[in-house]
Parts: C-alpha cells; structure tokens; sequence
C-alpha cells in the first residue's frame, strides 16, 4: 500500500470539501449567525387549503437540487422558515410566501419558498421588468386585432383595436387594471420581429438573468398556459427588479389613470383605478400586483415603506377566506416589520449572479475574499473560505510537483537499466 506525503495529504483533505463548491447564491445568511428555525407544520402551519377542482395543464418540471438552494440552504424546505428571533408569523391560506427585503435582498421568512406554482397576473411583473427598458412610454402605437384577442370574461382595461396610445398609457393599463390585451400589445411591441413569441422569449431570458431559474412564462398576462410556473422565490427577484426602476414604482403606485378618447373609433376617455387595495388600506404602501385564475387561485405582491425600510411580500396558491389577498400580503408585511433589521433566512440573489458563480473564480477574487461581482463580500460569504480554497489549491500544485519529480525520476531509473518504458505507459499529462 502507497503511503503519500504530509503535504499531498493535507492537500487532499482540504480539497474534498471544495468538491461541491459553495457559492455567494447559496451561502448562508450571515457568518456565525444562528441557524434558521424550520417550524414543523403545524405550529404554525404553511396551510393545507382545499385543492382547486382544475388541475395545471401538466405537472411541474421536477424540482433541480440547486434551484430550490438559491439564496441559501435554509430556503430548501416545503414548510416555514423563520429567524431564530421572529414571533410566529402570521398564519394566511397561501400555499406559498416570502417577505423580502427591497434593498437589502434579505429574505426575512418564507413558507415553501421554491415549491413550484402558477403566477396568473403576477406575472405581469415579469414583463414589466423584460420591457420597461426597451419600450420608450411616449411613443405611440397603434392596437392590434392580436392585442385585443384574449380569454372571454378575463381582465381587460378597454384598449380598442385600432386605437392609438402612447405606451405610458398602455402600461398603466398594465399595472392598475391587469389589462391582458395591454400585455399582448406591451409584449408585441418589445418582442422584435417575432413579435409576441419574441416578448415571451425574452421574459424566459430575462427570469433567467435575474435567477428566477423556477420561473418560465408561457403568456406574457399570466393566462394560464401548459408548462407555466414560477415560485414565491422567483417573484421576489423578479418584484425587487421592477421596484428597482422609477418608472415601474411611478406606475405601479398610481392611484388613478385617464384612458384618452378615440374619436375616429367613436370611443369616448374613460377613468381607470388601481386594483391594488393596499394602497389605499396600508401605511407606507409602494405598489404592488394581483392576480388569480382557477387554476392558480389567488395570488399577490405587495410592497411598503415604514421607517426608511422597503419590504416586499409574494403570496402564491391563496384561497380568500376571510382575507383577501393584499389583506393576507398586509399581515405578513406587518410581521417583517417587526423583525429586527438584522433578521434573515437567506437572500435575494442579484442579476446575473448565478450565471457568474457558475464560471470558475479567477485566483485573484479568492485570495482577495472579492464575491463573483467584483465588491465587497455577500452576505453569507463564509470567512477564510477562499483563503482555504487558496491554500489547497497551493498544496495540490506543490503535491502534484512532488509526484511529477517522483515519476521522472523512476523514469531515469528504468532507462539507466535497459528497461524502456513506451510513451504510452506514462501518467497523461507527466
């Protein structure tokens, strides 16, 4: 039995552990903080509503591992996650929920956070965030007979065919009215040559780009289509990107909106109001989104401002008892609220983080403790973590130089004894 060095065994005990590599996105919450509580169901629950007598058109992809580990290891669970100081939540009938925070990217609690549901009008959300930047709002356009072509009795604003509207107008539509035919001509409009099929593509692309990797859209209104899901988690990222942008927080906080006249079409202006309630119920309410088919029952996102602090709230799978949906959003908005500013379980991971974290680190960012962005390091980065990943990586080399010296060394002593090795015999690489 071949015994090996002190140094290409300490080499190989620090590099068993960087086998599965742990990244910014799912690190911890904080260095030495104490571990996340799992409360078992029941105490209190995440509840078990009465399913819904449709059923999605398929079932759900099959959950990846890693997936359900974005933002940190304690956000993989079907049941309630909570810091080690929080009071018990507040119990609401949604199957799913993630109370964030807006600027900090903390995820204050959660209730099944990446279990897989259906958005319906939330997922407007996620056009906003793929067309905000691409669309001019003055430029106006003209609706088309494919814009206005949407689900008998769903929710529409009134835009008509042939009209014409700048795109300021028509995201307003959008965010006070759910208007479906406002995301058909906003996902148009933004798609390129392809059009509609094009908005939808981009949505996909840009719910990757944010990490919302549970996430792909099928409508661009959130009507429901086979293979169409996105989780509490993904909403999140995808609602703190939309906030992120003044122009969305304008929108979406409006109260009420003028629909101009088209007197070639013999349309008169109308008044539209926002749909959201907690802006009107809630203290310190920014905005937010409804949302609900049968299929995918109530769902929400409300965000508010209390005490220069930003919080958000994703609700998925509702059933309205006797709370409405922003009403259920309202209560757990209070919850965080009450949680010390410190308080978290895990993290919103940043725009394109994870398409960095899964390129290699160059030395010079682990030895530097830098995260893949180039600043100051995430929270839940793990002290000493790249130093050891630095160090190991030395001792493999230095192991490696070692063994390499050893072969060509009983190389020399079989050629200097007539026995000649065949280059094929060789270790690949020596």
């Amino acid at each position: 039995m071949r015994t090996w060095g002190p140094s290409v065994a300490l080499a190989a005990a620090l590099l068993l552990p960087l086998s599965t590599p742990v990244t910014p996105a799912v690190a911890a919450a904080r260095p030495g903080a104490a571990p996340p509580r799992r409360l078992p169901a029941g105490a209190p629950p995440c509840p078990n509503v009465p399913a819904p007598t449709t059923r999605p058109p398929q079932p759900p992809p099959p959950q990846v591992p890693a997936d359900r580990a974005v933002g940190g290891a304690a956000l993989d669970t079907a049941g309630l996650v909570v810091p080690p100081v929080a009071p018990v939540p507040p119990a609401v009938a949604a199957t799913s929920w993630v109370v964030a925070d807006l600027d900090t990217g903390a995820v204050l609690g959660a209730c099944g956070p990446h279990e897989y549901g259906v958005p319906a009008s939330v997922q407007k959300l996620l056009l906003a965030a793929t067309m905000l930047p691409r669309l001019d709002p003055n430029r106006e356009v003209t609706v088309t007979a494919g814009d206005v072509a949407i689900e008998p009795g769903s929710s529409a604003v009134g835009l008509a065919e042939g009209g014409h509207y700048r795109i300021e107008t028509i995201w307003l539509g959008l965010l006070l009215k759910s208007g479906n035919e406002a995301a058909n001509a906003l996902a148009r409009l933004g798609g390129g040559p392809d059009g509609l099929t094009g908005g939808v593509r981009a949505m996909n692309a840009e719910a990757h780009r944010l990490g919302a990797r549970q996430t792909h859209a099928v409508t661009p209104s959130g009507l429901d289509g086979a293979g169409q899901f996105t989780s509490a988690y993904d909403l999140a990222l995808i609602a703190r990107a939309c906030f992120a942008d003044p122009a969305f927080r304008r929108y979406t906080a409006t109260r009420t909106a003028q629909v101009p006249a088209q007197p070639a079409l013999r349309e008169k202006a109308f008044q539209i109001q926002n749909d959201n309630m907690l802006l009107d119920h809630y203290p310190g309410a920014i905005g937010g989104k409804t949302g609900f088919t049968d299929l995918a029952r109530h769902t929400y996102v409300g965000a508010a401002e209390r005490g220069g602090r930003r919080l958000e709230v994703t609700l998925l799978g509702a059933e309205v008892t006797t709370q409405r949906g922003w009403q259920q959003g309202a209560a757990l908005l209070d919850w965080g609220f009450g949680l010390p500013r410190d308080a978290a379980v895990g993290r919103l991971v940043e725009p394109g983080e994870l398409d960095r974290s899964a390129s290699p680190a160059p030395a010079s960012a682990l030895a530097g403790h830098a995260d893949l962005r180039g600043g100051p390091p995430p929270p839940g980065f793990r002290p000493g973590a790249g130093l050891s990943a630095t160090v190991g990586a030395v001792l493999v080399a230095g192991g490696a130089v070692l063994l390499a010296r050893r072969r060509r060394h009983a190389a020399a002593v079989a050629a200097s004894t007539a026995v000649v090795a065949r280059k094929s015999d060789l270790p690949e690489g020596d």
